[in-house]
């Protein structure tokens, strides 16, 4: 059984001012709305609708958060870019999706999702900048990796984090498949280790 199964929704906020503070850790997943951001909370939580996954993108416009144990959370914050909404609704994601980042202090790393073969666009390197400005480590995840073949899959990731270098912050790159599982045991890791939980024992609970 993975520590990640246990997972369960806690609430959901609009902003941050509608959060009550919190003194464990906290780990978001942020990217654009069309990522494939709740299918990989689903994959990695071993559940398959913890997080609400739609096939019209932009779904997810609140803060969600998903209780592990009493000091750690995962986080599901709205996706941004593709969406198709009014421009007023975008800019209040777009700020509460900052504030979250600035001036959370409970949040301890920031999952960053891309489709692997659109990745590295305007609003994900902002968030990026945004994370390694708050000294937060970031992991990007290369979602739909079973869209490419492996050579091509490599090839990509290799650039993404040639690319990340130039954000100068403590950044991962992996690739990722909700549907065929790559990368899961790597971005379960680096969790893991942000979570300050030992692998062997929890997964033996």
């Amino acid at each position: 059984m993975s520590y990640f199964s246990q997972a369960s929704f806690l609430t959901s906020a609009p902003d941050i001012s509608h959060l009550e503070p919190f003194d464990g850790i906290e780990i978001a997943f942020a990217g654009r709305s069309n990522a494939g951001k709740s299918s990989a909370l689903n994959k990695i939580t071993r559940q398959k609708s913890l997080a609400r996954t739609s096939k019209t993108p932009g779904r997810t416009q609140l803060i969600n958060l998903f209780e592990l144990d009493q000091g750690r959370r995962l986080v599901d914050l709205p996706g941004y870019g593709y969406a198709k909404v009014p421009i007023a609704m975008k800019q209040k994601w777009q700020k509460s999706l900052g504030e979250y980042l600035q001036k959370r202090e409970c949040l301890k790393g920031l999952v960053v999702l891309m489709d692997i073969r659109h990745p590295l666009k305007d609003l994900d390197q902002d968030l990026i900048y945004w994370a390694v400005d708050a000294k937060l480590p970031v992991l990007i995840l290369l979602t739909k990796a079973d869209k490419l073949k492996v050579g091509k899959r490599k090839a990509q990731v290799l650039m993404v984090r040639e690319a990340s270098l130039a954000f100068m912050g403590d950044i991962t790159v992996h690739a990722f498949s909700s549907l065929n599982g790559v990368g899961v045991s790597e971005a379960e890791s680096v969790l893991m280790k942000w979570l300050n939980v030992n692998r062997e024992s929890a997964d033996a609970e």
